[in-house]
Order: structure tokens, then sequence, then C-alpha cells
């Protein structure tokens, strides 16, 4: 049944890129998709979309990370403590390089010269090199960490049993601030100047300020805060256990703006530009096998498109013309293209195609080519 489907979609897709006015074109790049229980990335070819191979890891990975200008791709694999490099051009690993036992995330530093990884065992925030791909610069922390940041002004802000404000040029930390809850989803905004962490015992979000470790304000919030979106430096959309819905906060004004419905359970969020300067939202129900789209101006609800099982993760193509939505259970990549949203308010969207890309694929990143 799943098999016909996948047919179907990929007809239809193709017939969509033949009859549609504005012809759809493909991304010259690669979704490298990391697939945990699989333990492999599998590379699609977003210029066909179609399944170009499968490389095998031996453990599970938990995220990819594309660099921004290289044709080159980082993959973490943290029950091993490992980053493995994967060369766009020739697909496969060509370097690695274990950090730790246990590792949390890893981030590209803001000048693309590094990466910073968040070791669980041992407790530390660990910079590799890119030139060398080898261990450089530790932090060491005094507690086991759960999430990071870094700011581009070479500031890290690390979620532990409090907020661990860190200079990235002194390798130490400079601030620890309490929280009212275990912190957990943290970001800096407005160009490093603040840290948003959001704590999901208390249902809360507190605002710090980076450069001195003092809390701003500690704003209650309707859902458990599990995943962070900003639209802009103004706006931010949080999604959670607790409510059908994603609340709204103004990070400038320090204040809940108000909550939206968003669909079943929203989980993943991510932002799309489209032509003629609207944005939109896009949130996945796993509960629903679905996305929920709205218009991140107006608020409105614009499509709601049908994906595979369990959707989870969504990230929007470099020229904003395709979502790619991880579907953690039936194993695929669901692509929606951003244009096919607009005329349908209020209905039922088309995806444009199914992709099956592995066993519970989790963590993605596009590897745009030269």
């Amino acid at each position: 049944m799943l098999h016909s489907r996948r047919a179907f979609l990929t007809a239809a897709s193709v017939a969509a890129i033949g009859c549609s006015r504005r012809r759809a074109t493909g991304y010259a790049g690669y979704c490298l998709v990391a697939n945990r229980d699989g333990h492999s990335v599998a590379v699609i070819d977003l210029s066909t979309f179609r399944l170009l191979r499968s490389i095998g890891l031996g453990t599970a990975p938990s995220s990819v990370v594309a660099h921004p200008r290289l044709p080159r791709a980082f993959v973490l694999t943290p029950d091993n403590g490992t980053v493995l490099e994967i060369d766009a051009n020739s697909l496969a690993v060509s370097r690695r390089v274990r950090v730790g036992s246990r590792t949390a995330s890893m981030l590209l530093a803001p000048d693309n010269r590094a990466l910073w990884v968040l070791c669980q065992e041992p407790a530390a925030l660990i910079e590799i090199t890119l030139d060398s791909f080898q261990p450089y610069r530790h932090i060491q922390l005094p507690s086991q960490p759960r999430a990071f940041d870094l700011s581009p002004d070479g500031r890290a802000a690390i979620a532990a049993d409090s907020v661990l404000i860190a200079s990235l040029d002194r390798a130490a930390v400079e601030h620890t601030v309490a929280v009212a809850g275990p912190p957990g989803v943290i970001s800096f905004q407005q160009k490093g100047a603040q840290i948003i962490v959001g704590c999901e015992a208390d249902r809360s979000v507190t605002m710090i300020d980076a450069p001195t470790g003092r809390t701003l304000v500690r704003l209650p919030i309707a859902v458990a805060p599990r995943h962070l979106c900003f639209a802009d430096e103004g706006t931010l959309f949080v999604s959670g256990d607790g409510k059908d819905a994603v609340v709204i906060i103004y990070p400038y004004q320090t204040e809940v703006g108000e909550t939206v419905l968003a669909g079943r359970a929203p989980e993943g969020m991510a932002v799309a530009a489209a032509q003629g300067g609207a944005r939109y939202l896009l949130v996945s129900n796993p509960a629903t096998n679905s996305v929920t789209v709205l218009d991140v101006d107006s608020r409105r609800l614009v499509a709601v498109v049908e994906v595979g099982r369990e959707p989870g993760s969504i990230l929007i193509t470099p020229d904003n013309q395709y979502a790619l939505v991880l579907n953690e259970k039936s194993g695929d990549l669901a692509v929606i293209r951003i244009a096919a949203l607009a005329a349908r308010r209020f209905k039922s969207a088309p995806l444009f195609t199914l992709i099956p890309v592995g066993q519970r694929p989790v963590g993605a990143a596009v590897v745009t080519l030269a």
C-alpha cells in the first residue's frame, strides 16, 4: 500500500513539473539524512529527487550539519562520541575524529572554520578545527549538558543544571545563571545580546542578558517548550507538550504575544519565504501524519499537508522552493513545494513527492554543490 502511494506521488510530482504554470525546478545540491535505526546517512539528489546512495556508519547518527560554502557535511554519532566528515563529491566519509565517550550535539562556528561539539562524557564543549579535523580548545563544564548555541560575537550558551555562558576565545565559563527548572532548548537572539532558554518542567521561557548573565524576564507559557523557531529577530515561535498550538513570543518586548492553533501536538517547525513576500510557518504534527502551514504575519491557517508517518524535523532548501519533512516512522522524506501553498488557503495542499530514505530519519542538512 505504501509503495503504491509512493509511486502515485512520484507520478503526480512529475506531472506537476510538466503542467504547472510556474515550472518547478530542482535544487543543485544534496540532502543528507541521518537514519538513527538504520545506522546510515541517505543521500538525496535534490535536482532529481532521487535516493543516490546510503552511506553506512556502523552506529546511530543523530544530526547532520552542512558547510554553507564547501561541499562537505558533518555527522554526529553520539553513542561513540564521534564526528564524521562526508565529502559531497565522493559521497563517502573522508575524515573522522572521536571527542568523547558520549556527545549531545554539534554546531558549526559562526566563521565556518570549526565545529563545536557538546560532550556529555566528559562534560565539556570541544572545538574541532576544520583544517586539522582534530580537537583544539576544550571548555570544561561543571555538570552534564543537554543543549547549546553559539553567538556571532564569540560566546556559547549551554543548558546544563543551570545556564552556562562561556567565552570561546578564553575557553572558560564566565557566568552561571540559575533558572526556575532544568533548562532545555536554548538559543541566542539579537545578534548574541540575549539568550532565550526554555524549561519544560515549569512551562516557562527565560530571557537572559548574555554579556552580564543577568536574568531579564521569566515568561510562563501554555506549552512545555521543546522547540524554538525564529521567524525574524522580533518573532519567536515555541512548540511543545500541553496544547495543540504554538506560542508566539516577542523577544524585543520580552513578552508573550499570543497562542495560535497549529494542528494536533505540534513538534518541529521551520519558516519559509514565498514569492510575493509571504512567509509561512510549517509545523509537523506526528499524531496526525501531517504538516500544518500558517501565515507568519496574519497567523491564519494556509494549508494542511498529509505527509508520511510521524513527521518530525522540517528544513527548507536554501532557495526557499521546497520544505523537506523527515517522517520518522515511515522512514521517508516528504517534499512540499512552497509555491503550491499560496493558492490553497484553508484546504489540503498537495505533496510534491515522497522519497524513502531509511529507518527512523532524525536529522538532515542540505549541501549546496558548486
